[in-house]
């Protein structure tokens, strides 16, 4: 595909030879709407070596800029220099690439031969995956994705919550008020009523702590048969619950180590931070200070010799780097959580690792009711599974209002209603803190899921409809409507959009440019006909609405949401 913006830094690079085109290319503009031009390049930067106002530089070198085949129009405004693309060139080479590419038009080769990591979910072990979880969940499956699609080694792990002081507590709650058959029957709500009535009973009674500290460290010390009988069936359970909701979001891991695994692993590294000389003694615990780089301490083992998440995350990112020798490793998990990353990335760099700065934490804004904070402890939380299927029979009674004959609705349901719930999670930034809302979740008016998937099934509409075929002859010139061309021009930036996804680690940016493309497209489908005008013109629009359709699904798919043929 040409790149018109080297193409920009070619022709200024010509009549401003002491600019690098690297350097021009860096300082090239979008302008804020096509009226002003496709790009644009500030002169501000010229004004000393041109010694005149960067007004005057522009309007000088506009005249002198010979923009050949690529640029229909070059012209200065104010201190800028813009550049209109010539159209047909734009057209043809990006119906081209996607007719040639498909669904890989936008990826690359850049990440191959690189290995990328990402944890994300994560959720605890005999605890609810609620609502607060989704986050983690998509945004991390969505840079999985991502950076699979340019050409990563790309492995996705889930790092369980399987370890820990409440596993204490579960094991001391069910020996003292625990049935096995009747949490078989409804595990993850029958360990939350146990782990809430046990943090309600230790309010009244502190020693039920202290039980609850003797089990876990029963379980981390691995002698006591009993512990690790109970742990493994709850971790069990919980799993298989879990996938349910895994499958329905149509999610795989290629690791489920979670905390429990790097148990014996730890010691190695407490020992090598106790030669290096970094560990210091703190009312009987273990330390790192960090008090010089504006941090607390990083507390390393309890007083009672036990572990916490630090040294865990430590010994996990040792062995990631032995084991899978990761360019990035990448961590989803909430913002709440910065000042923990922070410490331990900085412990193992402490330690000597370079490596340590490919230890990535991409933090996500928090999920709230509307009747206020999710607790797990409180037992106010909304079950994600329960979202999920609600979506999935709203969406079903709509189409059942307004498709009855649809083919396979309870599939379209189940693709529409989960893809509505993931395409809000990936809508906004995800730094935003959010109230989750059902009245917004299920809402299928505007910048949804629903409607960009129904942009997509469109699209397949007109092109079964017009018996569209990649072999018929197709006059770009042809396509000269503004509609047209803004559609144009918006799936020429998704290959760009993609990488900036990558770089910045924010799905977003995909989900905000497929709602703009849908939107554009439906101007075009309501302004152009397509299958009523004569052969030459219906060829063009149809290989137009191709390569919509095919950029609009690869950008869902990289969001993890499909994209149904019917709607």
């Amino acid at each position: 595909m040409i790149d018109f913006r080297k193409e920009v830094a070619n022709c200024i690079s010509k009549v401003v030879p002491s600019l690098g085109k690297e350097e021009i290319e860096n300082l090239v503009e979008i302008p804020p709407n096509y009226d002003m031009g496709d790009y644009a390049f500030p002169c501000f930067r010229l004004a000393k070596e041109f010694k005149k106002a960067p007004n005057l530089i522009a309007e000088e070198l506009a005249e002198k800029i010979d923009g050949g085949v690529y640029f229909n129009e070059i012209k200065n405004v104010g201190p800028y220099i813009n550049f209109f693309v010539n159209t047909e060139k734009l057209v043809e080479t990006v119906l081209n690439s996607v007719m040639e590419e498909k669904e890989k038009f936008g990826s690359t080769n850049i990440g191959k031969g690189r290995k990328v990591l990402v944890e994300f979910s994560s959720p605890n072990i005999a605890k609810p995956f609620h609502i607060g979880h989704i986050r983690s969940t998509v945004i991390g499956n969505s840079l999985y994705k991502i950076f699979r699609f340019q050409g990563f080694d790309s492995v996705a792990l889930n790092h369980l919550g399987d370890y820990g002081t409440q596993f204490g507590m579960l094991i001391a709650a069910y020996k003292k008020w625990g049935d096995r058959e009747v949490i078989e029957e409804d595990p993850i709500n029958e360990l939350l009523k146990l782990y809430v009535r046990f943090n309600k009973e230790a309010e009244k009674d502190e020693s039920l702590r202290e039980e609850a500290r003797y089990w876990f460290k029963e379980l981390e010390d691995g002698n006591n048969q009993e512990a690790l009988e109970l742990w493994q069936w709850m971790r069990d359970i919980s799993l298989k619950e879990f996938n349910i909701v895994y499958d329905m979001l149509n999610i795989k891991f290629d690791s489920y180590a979670g905390e429990s695994f790097y148990s014996d692993k730890m010691p190695k590294v407490i020992e090598e931070m106790e030669e290096k000389g970094m560990l210091k003694e703190s009312r009987g615990a273990m330390i790192v200070d960090l008090e010089e780089y504006n941090m607390p301490p990083a507390l390393i083992t309890k007083s009672d010799g036990s572990t916490l998440y630090t040294t865990r995350d430590i010994a996990a990112a040792f062995y990631r780097k032995e084991h899978y020798d990761f360019y990035k490793n990448i961590y989803v998990v909430a913002s709440e959580q910065n000042l923990h990353f922070k410490q331990w990335i900085k412990v193992v760099e402490l330690m000597g690792y370079d490596w340590a700065k490919d230890c990535i934490h991409v933090p996500f804004g928090m999920v709230s009711l509307e009747e206020g904070k999710l607790s797990t402890r409180e037992g106010k939380v909304v079950f994600l599974e329960d979202v999920l299927n609600k979506a999935v029979e709203s969406t079903l009674a709509i189409i059942e209002e307004r498709n009855p004959d649809l083919e396979n609705k309870e599939e379209v349901a189940k693709q529409v209603g989960i893809g509505a719930v993931v395409f809000q999670e990936l809508f906004n930034n995800r730094i935003k803190d959010y109230v989750f809302s059902w009245d917004r979740t299920l809402s299928f008016e505007g910048e949804t899921g629903p409607y960009v998937q129904y942009t997509h099934a469109r699209a397949n509409s007109l092109l079964d409809k017009g018996e569209f075929s990649l072999a018929n002859k197709v006059d770009y010139s042809l396509l000269i409507a503004e509609e047209e061309i803004n559609i144009i021009r918006l799936l020429y930036q998704f290959p760009e959009i993609v990488i900036d996804a990558m770089e910045k680690l924010e799905p977003s940016f995909i989900t905000r440019h497929i709602t703009e493309i849908a939107k554009a497209f439906n101007k075009f489908y309501n302004s152009c006909p397509i299958l009523t005008v004569e052969k030459e013109l219906k060829n063009a629009r149809l290989m137009l609405v191709f390569a919509t359709k095919t950029v609009i699904r690869t950008g869902l798919d990289l969001l993890g949401i499909e994209a149904p043929n019917r709607m």
